[in-house]
């Protein structure tokens, strides 16, 4: 394995005709560490992977493995490992020969292979062709793949889909141990909720562009805290809380809830104003609350 180099994004566009694909997108991912790049469905994640990776020509900027693109890097296997489309296997092969074919190219060993195949759980069905593998055996060969060369970089695109619950734990497990190697990995993903307990960092876009990046405790400080209140009068909590200038959301069920307020104001409030109250909690705004009002995602959408 090469030494870890980061990963820059430096104004990085390209346009499709008057469709803008990605806009002056910049960002880091620091090695040593996993960062999710975030972002709906079309917001730009996949084409920025291809321009990093040299299959796409950018329509301006930078897009940089260490200090260089990817098309001069010297030994670009030992330097990049990346799973993009985890169906691109010729279904007539075994998994091990997918592997064989590629090593003399990637200048690893067969039983490189082997020890591949094993540590992403296809040792048993190594022999079997790849057209009757399921979804979660070809991310599974995907990584293998990505991984012939031992690189000090990791790309992964939504590299969850598929896979059964065991098997997210076991890649959460993978990345962490790939970024405790020193590695520098990045994973892209469309729901926060299915890498929030493996990434350290975020990176988030929406429509081509930047909406947000930092750690990942960093992005939880900005999941707001939001109180229910039940009471029979639920008209008098909505004229309290305009009093108090907290934002309102009332509930077909009678209850309000209280953004950006926590239970023990609102408590405090409700007896000064001697409003009756049947119920009164907490309830934490998540994570993925916080990822759909950054990119002006409807929850309903990503819930599907």
């Amino acid at each position: 394995m090469t030494a870890p180099a980061a990963v820059t994004i430096d104004r990085l566009s390209k346009h499709f005709g008057p469709v803008k694909a990605v806009d002056d997108l910049s960002f880091t991912v620091r090695p040593g560490a996993v960062t999710g790049f975030l972002g709906p469905n079309g917001a730009g994640k996949t084409t920025t992977l291809r321009m990093l990776l040299g299959l796409v020509r950018p329509t301006s900027g930078r897009a940089l493995i260490g200090d260089s693109p990817y098309l001069e890097l010297r030994q670009p296997a030992q330097t990049v490992g990346a799973s993009l489309e985890a169906s691109a296997f010729h279904p007539g092969r075994s998994g091990l020969d997918h592997l064989r074919m590629f090593a003399p190219q990637v200048g690893v060993r067969e039983s490189r292979c082997h020890e591949l195949l094993e540590l992403v759980g296809l040792d048993q069905a190594k022999k079997r062709r790849v057209g009757g593998y399921s979804m979660g055996m070809r991310q599974r060969l995907a990584l293998a793949y990505a991984m012939l060369g031992d690189p000090a970089v990791v790309i992964l695109d939504e590299p969850a889909n598929g896979l059964d619950p065991q098997g997210i734990v076991w890649l959460r497990q993978l990345l962490r141990a790939f970024a405790d190697e020193g590695k520098t990995v990045l994973v892209s993903s469309h729901v926060l909720s299915e890498v929030q307990s493996t990434v350290d960092d975020v990176v988030i876009i929406a429509k081509g562009r930047l909406v947000h990046e930092s750690s990942l405790s960093d992005l939880r400080t900005l999941a707001a805290p939001s109180v229910e209140v039940l009471s029979p009068t639920p008209q008098r909590v909505l004229e309290l809380a305009g009093t108090q200038q907290w934002r309102a959301e009332p509930r077909h069920d009678g209850v309000v809830v209280l953004h950006d307020v926590e239970a023990p104001q609102v408590g405090a409030a409700a007896f000064a104003a001697n409003i009756e109250l049947h119920r009164l909690s907490d309830v934490g705004v998540g994570l993925e609350d916080v990822f759909l009002r950054l990119t002006g995602e409807p929850t309903q959408e990503v819930a599907q």
